[in-house]
């Protein structure tokens, strides 16, 4: 069989399938001219991540296709239902990344709570001339420790940012649409590990009324997850990192918001217009900005790479 990792693929999982007896293209393909590349050289497998798409369009033109693999958690870039329908294997790997994912939220989180967004940006022009008095602005800030984390949404990714809440003492809320309850285990570098119920809520407004930092972890939706009425129900000082989805968020309300002080500060790492942020979210310096790199650590790679090579070679000794 023949595999098109048009986003790329790990080594790992490359050596993998090499090892299996796949044959790796080792191209990447713009979008326009991927059905004709798939049919030419006959590619079984297309694996992709976000930047490419897989409509029914391509599906159609493409009968040589048996599985489409997304790296990541998120399929919004694939039509699953209308390729399951053809006769296609539609994978992922949902859990891979997740706790990259949760350290880039809590990375941005200390860099709100400390204005090192900000002041990684100041320091160069500035340090040397106003040293002080940026010490002075910088100096209000705060611990998470103590503080309430609110996670908006359940899934592997948020249990793993509820998970290092819990490690540094922040008392812990979870909105779901439905209340739900999970066992977290801990586990710790000696073999000791820790376990945690926690019960998700679906009252919004009790959620969000006492809430230190939110963190949104949900799939796309057709609608703000957060917008004016969200905001208006938060408690003062409020800081919020997205690294769900562009479009869970309404991002000229959050501008607002910041402007009236009601939010702090916040951190984008998926945005509506992405790839072109707007240059008003860009240029604003309480927000902490990233571009769409939840996922994308060595590590995280790695787990992608392998998990996909596995269900690959499943599927195939299947078909076979």
């Amino acid at each position: 069989m023949k595999i098109l990792a048009n986003d790329g693929i790990s080594k790992s999982g490359e050596t993998a399938l090499k090892n299996a007896g796949f044959e790796i293209l080792e191209h990447r393909v713009a979008q326009d001219h991927l059905a004709n590349f798939i049919n030419e050289n006959k590619v079984n497998v297309l694996l992709v991540r976000s930047a490419t798409k897989v409509r029914k369009d391509l599906i159609d033109a493409c009968p040589s296709l048996k599985i489409v693999g997304r790296g990541g958690i998120g399929m919004d870039n694939i039509d699953v239902e209308y390729a399951i329908e053809k006769g296609l294997y539609v994978i992922n790997t949902p859990t891979a990344s997740s706790k990259s994912v949760a350290e880039l939220v809590f990375g941005h989180f200390f860099s709100l709570a400390r204005f090192l967004h900000e002041s990684n940006r100041l320091m160069p022009l500035e340090g040397e001339t106003h040293f002080n008095a940026m010490k002075k602005s910088f100096n209000n800030a705060y611990e998470l420790s103590g503080k309430t984390l609110g996670v908006i949404g359940f899934g592997s990714i948020g249990q793993e940012v509820v998970k290092i809440g819990i490690s540094l003492g922040m008392k812990i809320k979870v909105l779901t649409r439905k209340p739900k309850t999970e066992i977290l285990k801990l586990e710790f570098f000696d073999g000791q590990n820790l376990s945690f119920e926690i019960t998700s809520t679906n009252n919004s407004d009790e959620f969000l009324r006492d809430t230190d930092f939110i963190s949104i972890n949900t799939p796309k939706t057709t609608e703000y997850i957060i917008d004016t009425p969200q905001f208006e129900k938060m408690k003062d000082g409020v800081y919020i990192v997205n690294t769900a989805r562009g479009g869970v968020l309404n991002e000229v309300a959050l501008l607002d918001f910041i402007e009236n002080g009601k939010v702090a500060g916040a951190a984008l790492d998926v945005f509506e217009t992405e790839p072109n942020p707007e240059l008003i979210l860009l240029m604003n310096s309480n927000l902490s900005l990233s571009p769409h790199i939840g996922g994308n650590t060595i590590d995280a790679q790695e787990k992608i790479g392998i998990e996909l090579a596995e269900q690959i070679i499943k599927i195939n000794q299947t078909i076979l």
